[in-house]
């Protein structure tokens, strides 16, 4: 993977998981909190969303050790569940759900292009290599955002589906969130990774796994 890949690749990433942060927050505001918009937050501006971590150094310490898979996040947008005019109960979930599906959106919008890019002739134009690239990237972070542990989006809708006899269990989970954060992606990625490849190919096509491979 060359040098200008990479750096596309980290930008694709960034600008997908700025998507996905603000979906959050237009999600709270449409349930009545108005927390991110207050906190200036509901914007596509990087500075506004960028985290060190997240941003910044995992992605370039996976692109060191020669990942396989990029990954990495910007600054959770806040959101104030007390706020919410309607669905108190599943609010939370639905504001966490926002962010995956802006993912599933922006992966459906570019396989269609890659679908319908033999009839206009520009299969195998760089612009397809970076449609298949959006694809992938999005269809990732959807999936390891789902995961049922703190903080991603997955453990909001696993809280708000436990009944509250097992309070417990969410305060375990929050607790020693790491632990079982790194417990549930060792465990699993190996499924999820196929997964992520069988979406991929039912969205985009096999074509799209060539042009993915002549990075």
């Amino acid at each position: 993977m060359s040098a200008l890949t990479i750096i596309v690749y980290i930008i694709v990433l960034f600008l997908s998981v700025i998507i996905h942060e603000v979906a959050h927050g237009y999600a709270a505001e449409a349930l009545g909190d108005p927390t991110a918009r207050m906190m200036g937050r509901l914007t596509l501006n990087p500075f506004k969303h960028i985290d060190i971590v997240g941003s910044i150094l995992l992605p370039l310490f996976l692109v060191i050790v020669h990942s396989p898979i990029l990954l990495g996040w910007a600054k959770p947008v806040p959101f104030n569940p007390l706020n919410f005019k309607k669905h108190r109960k599943w609010g939370g979930a639905l504001v966490a759900l926002a962010g995956p599906s802006s993912n599933i959106v922006l992966a459906l919008v570019f396989a269609i292009i890659i679908r319908i890019s033999p009839l206009v002739g520009i299969e195998q134009s760089p612009f397809m290599v970076l449609s298949a690239m959006i694809v992938l990237l999005n269809i990732v972070l959807a999936i390891f955002n789902l995961l049922p542990a703190p903080p991603l989006d997955g453990h909001h809708v696993l809280f708000a589906i436990l009944p509250n006899q097992y309070r417990w269990l969410k305060i375990i989970l929050t607790r020693y969130s790491i632990v079982f954060f790194f417990i549930i992606f060792f465990i699993f990625w190996g499924s999820l990774e196929k997964l992520i490849m069988i979406i991929f190919k039912l969205l985009a096509g096999n074509s799209a796994l060539l042009l993915l491979s002549g990075m």
